[in-house]
């Protein structure tokens, strides 16, 4: 005679494996693809996954709400200048950082990457107020939810780079990097990434202007 248990053993062993759930929005628990939006909790400083329709709540970028829909835009400044006296004036010890406006800080911040992932750097608020007041079309930078990227070349090696970008974008791109990374300076696998980013968002960046 089979015992309930044996039954059971037989039923499970034979059983295909259940399919893996998918991702889900962190706000209403919807079934989202691979592909999906983003909104900012503004207080936490973390990125949610969300569904079309909770990510449409949290647009509007001047009501003042705990979450932000990241928005999908790229600019460019082909203009923007900095001197290499400038970037080092700002304490930030490598040739490559995103800055965003914290609203609950009330602040600039910056960060940028290493083996690591992302390091907060501590931004000297003068010194990039200075280039801010010479490149106001920089100002368009939505708070939390965008942010700037600049690249510094190497010495006398060409201009540098800033572009806008979403700020999950270059949340993505740090962590990237950060599994890239080997020995001192990133090794060469870094270097070739940073490259095809540049390339890859300049192209789909369209050009900045005064507001």
């Amino acid at each position: 005679m089979t015992s309930p248990f044996r039954a059971l053993q037989r039923i499970t062993a034979t059983r295909s494996p259940a399919a893996p759930v998918g991702e889900r929005c962190e706000m209403c628990a919807e079934p989202i693809g691979d592909e999906h939006q983003h909104v900012v909790n503004v207080e936490g400083r973390q990125l949610m996954c969300t569904c079309r329709g909770c990510y449409l709540l949290f647009i509007d970028q001047r009501a003042e709400l705990r979450y932000r829909a990241v928005p999908d835009r790229y600019l460019s400044f082909p203009d923007f200048t900095i001197s290499q006296g400038e970037w080092d004036a700002l304490e930030i010890p490598v040739g490559l950082a995103f800055f965003f406006h914290n609203s609950t800080l009330g602040r600039t911040v910056a960060f940028y990457p290493g083996p690591a992932g992302a390091t907060e750097s501590e931004l000297p608020l003068a010194e990039w107020q200075v280039i801010l007041d010479r490149h106001p079309e920089l100002t368009v930078l939505a708070a939390d939810v965008e942010a700037l990227l600049i690249r510094i070349p190497e010495r006398g090696t060409g201009a540098a780079v800033c572009l806008l970008l979403p700020i999950d974008a270059c949340y993505e791109f740090v962590g990237r990097m950060r599994l890239l990374w080997r020995g001192f300076d990133g090794g060469q696998d870094v270097h070739d990434y940073l490259d095809e980013f540049f390339t890859a968002v300049s192209a789909r960046a369209r050009p900045g202007g005064v507001p």
